[in-house]
């Protein structure tokens, strides 16, 4: 898909990967809208980008999705493009992982991006056009000690995505995995339990930054190809 004058709706969208999405896409001459529950950092980057609109959105929030699709409608006719991109760290060994902790994670970077593509596929259906990208992790490239519940939720939404680009072949709506490495984010800041251990797992590792992250996605909205990976080939990635 040509990005130029399509409708982007980027989930996260306050800081780190979705920010640098957003600002790679309003770049290529995108109308972007941007959705997170930090209505004040997109409301500020909003005001930086051409043409950009910005909406509060809980994703996890069934109503405040059907919102979201609705205010991009309203403002731009049309959807051309979701970027799936919100989402929250878990770190702890599977015997002490907490249930809520682990169901949590479950609903944001699991259920979320299906409410969202749920929202926005009618309307790409009636368009017979539409690209979804979803974020998942490079963890699901290990079976690393303490990021079980990460993990699980991350690889059941690249499943999930794979199934999802199979039932819509032939509707002009494409559904791929974007899958980073360790990136420059606030990630680690926000998550929802095990920060020091994150911390201490990462220490010393070799950080993509969010716009190395957004290029790659820019990539493959253009391309369409059923997922792209920063990992690198020591870790079983394609870089």
């Amino acid at each position: 898909m040509d990005i130029k004058g399509s409708v982007v709706v980027i989930t996260g969208a306050s800081s780190g990967i979705g920010a640098a999405t957003a600002r790679a896409a309003a770049a290529a001459g995108a109308r972007v809208v941007l959705a997170a529950r930090r209505e004040d950092r997109v409301r500020a980057l909003a005001a930086e980008l051409d043409g950009a609109i910005a909406v509060r959105c809980d994703v996890t929030d069934q109503a405040q999705v059907t919102a979201l699709a609705q205010a991009a409608l309203d403002a731009f006719g049309r959807i051309d493009v979701l970027v799936n991109n919100a989402g929250q760290g878990l770190q702890a060994e599977l015997e002490q992982l907490s249930l809520d902790d682990f169901r949590a994670v479950l609903e944001l970077n699991l259920v979320a991006p299906l409410a969202v593509m749920q929202a926005v596929l009618p309307t790409m259906r009636r368009q017979n056009s539409g690209s979804i990208v979803n974020v998942s992790s490079g963890t699901t490239f290990a079976d690393v000690p303490g990021t079980g519940g990460y993990v699980a939720s991350k690889i059941a939404l690249e499943r999930l995505t794979a199934i999802a680009r199979n039932e819509l072949e032939g509707t002009g709506v494409t559904v791929s995995a974007m899958i980073p490495f360790a990136t420059s984010t606030e990630f680690i800041l926000s998550i929802r339990a095990g920060r020091a251990d994150a911390e201490a797992m990462t220490a010393g590792a070799a950080f993509d930054t969010p716009e190395q992250v957004a290029d790659a996605i820019l990539e493959l909205i253009h391309s369409g190809a059923p997922q792209k990976d920063l990992v690198p080939a020591a870790y079983g990635g394609t870089r």
